[in-house]
């Protein structure tokens, strides 16, 4: 990687731990100058404005997220092994984050919602990538007879980002991982007595 690469994946990385703390519009060019390092000229060498690399930010984040769920489903064969690895990851958020913030996806969504058509769209996107990754494993559990005949694909995953993604809402707010933690474990219980075969 050349020195160029370098710099530009570091502003990448501290801008996506700043934009998820602080919000895209709550982060200035003057935070990200400080969390990186460089001067305006520096950061605008790489990206061709603030909105630029708060795209490609989020995209880093949605990266750096996305390889803590494929780490947790390392080795994870049945289906429900595999929905439980997946909704532990969620627990991480509040004290083991992969981007510090919480989920980005989450943040992105609510700062995004009407005011940024192109950064509500990657929210969007990548939160399709979530549905298909929940859809994907109920649907080869259904194949294997691992998962009850019946089980709605869509209505389970559906079901699940709902609860972790609001029960991690709710514990960022009241900085009270209790929420997140029951959301868990009643989708655990779930799991064990209404979604296995």
């Amino acid at each position: 990687m050349s020195k160029g690469e370098q710099t530009r994946e570091m502003i990448l990385e501290r801008a996506a731990k700043l934009f998820n703390r602080q919000g895209y519009f709550g982060s200035s060019l003057s935070d990200i100058m400080r969390e990186t390092g460089l001067e305006k000229g520096g950061i605008y060498n790489h990206f061709h404005s603030k909105e630029d690399l708060a795209l490609e930010a989020f995209d880093y984040a949605i990266e750096v997220t996305g390889a803590r769920f494929r780490t947790a489903l390392e080795g994870k064969i049945n289906a429900i092994e595999r929905l439980n690895a997946v909704i532990s990851v969620f627990l991480d958020y509040l004290e083991n984050s992969p981007v510090p913030g919480g989920c980005p996806i989450l943040n992105t969504a609510v700062e995004s919602d009407d005011t940024q058509p192109a950064l509500r769209e990657r929210a969007q996107k990548a939160m399709d990538g979530l549905f298909r990754t929940f859809r994907s494993i109920v649907r080869k559990g259904l194949e294997c007879g691992e998962i009850r005949s019946g089980v709605n694909a869509e209505e389970l995953a559906s079901l699940i980002i709902s609860q972790v993604e609001g029960a991690l809402m709710l514990s960022k707010l009241y900085g009270d991982d209790t929420h997140l933690r029951r959301a868990v474990q009643h989708l655990n219980w779930y799991f064990e007595n209404y979604v296995r075969a």
